[in-house]
């Protein structure tokens, strides 16, 4: 119990900052017309600039291990199939089996993973993190996007929409962080010295700013699918079992895996926790933008997030207990 709460005494602050984000949302003191303009500032300043100096200061080796790719992405496409297999069996559209599928393969590791686990395990933790982040923003979301326009209009509605989708790729800011910051650091190159200034004040602010957002992200989601829609779809009442996935099927995949790696000589032993604590994390709040952008049941999605981030206050601690 002890070492239990000594865990929740870190973890505590992270979630703490969401449910603050939540309340301001919820209670209007934050006006919901403001939550753009937050997710914004960490989208394309401050989170772009942590992970640039994380990606500078982590080897090359971690940031594209070919193992650690191919563990995150063999679990992911797993997840994928189940989950969207299962909606799809229950009556379920192309749209909602695949963000179903996406909010249960997609954790929260940009906003809420990097600095969580890091305060947990320090620098040394961060290859894992983000290189599981590089296989889920262009191979895992691009997978899904296309799913979800399977049926819109035939061969060509996915491709176009894999298409929008490695676009959407290109234009977000986090994977040309990282991969920047790797170059950087393979290179030596270091930034004016009024410059790095600027790129720490915005790295600083990323953790509280990002944490403050996923909860104002979900209480505006929940917000705006308070209603049910009268058009939508037969629900398919999969909510928990997606969040299920999410907590507790997607790290123990992660783990034996990575246990079977790490016995077979293929991946270093001070891997495996950050990358099992990766999956372990709740769902990403993008998804449920996704789901809005693509005709999905948003309403669901936002309620697997919610879910998901109340349930891994819990969940997460005894992930980190169990990996100690």
């Amino acid at each position: 119990m002890q070492a239990l709460a000594g865990i929740f005494a870190v973890t505590f602050p992270f979630f703490a900052l969401v449910l603050c984000g939540y309340v301001a949302a919820r209670s209007r003191l934050l006006p919901l017309d403001a939550v753009a303009g937050l997710n914004m500032f960490v989208l394309y300043f401050a989170l772009p600039c942590m992970l640039w100096r994380f990606g500078s200061s982590t080897p090359a080796a971690q940031l594209f291990s070919p193992v650690v790719a191919l563990i995150w992405l063999a679990v992911g496409l797993l997840l994928v199939a189940v989950a969207a297999g299962w909606a799809r069996r229950r009556g379920g559209s192309w749209p909602d089996a695949a963000m179903g599928a996406l909010v249960a393969a997609f954790p929260n590791s940009g906003f809420m993973g990097v600095p969580l686990i890091l305060a947990l395990l320090g620098e040394g933790a961060m290859g894992p993190v983000m290189a599981s982040l590089l296989v889920d923003l262009v191979v895992t979301s691009s997978l899904c996007i296309g799913l979800s326009q399977w049926g819109a209009a035939g061969q060509h509605g996915v491709a176009r929409a894999v298409g929008g989708a490695l676009q959407g790729v290109l234009r977000n800011p986090m994977p040309w962080s990282i991969l920047a910051g790797a170059l950087a650091g393979a290179t030596g190159f270091a930034l004016w010295a009024p410059v790095d200034r600027t790129v720490a004040l915005l790295a600083d602010a990323a953790s509280p700013v990002a944490l403050f957002t996923i909860g104002a992200v979900l209480a505006r989601a929940q917000m705006q699918t308070a209603v049910p829609d009268a058009s939508a779809g037969r629900p398919l009442h999969d909510v928990g079992l997606i969040t299920v996935l999410k907590l507790l099927v997607q790290p123990a995949l992660v783990w034996a895996a990575g246990a079977l790696a790490v016995r077979a000589g293929v991946l270093p032993q001070a891997l495996l926790a950050p990358l099992v604590l990766t999956a372990a994390l709740p769902s990403a709040a993008n998804v449920s933008l996704l789901a809005e952008r693509f005709g999905a049941d948003n309403g669901r999605v936002a309620r697997v997030i919610l879910y998901s981030t109340v349930a891994a206050f819990f969940s997460f601690s005894v992930a980190v207990a169990l990996l100690r």
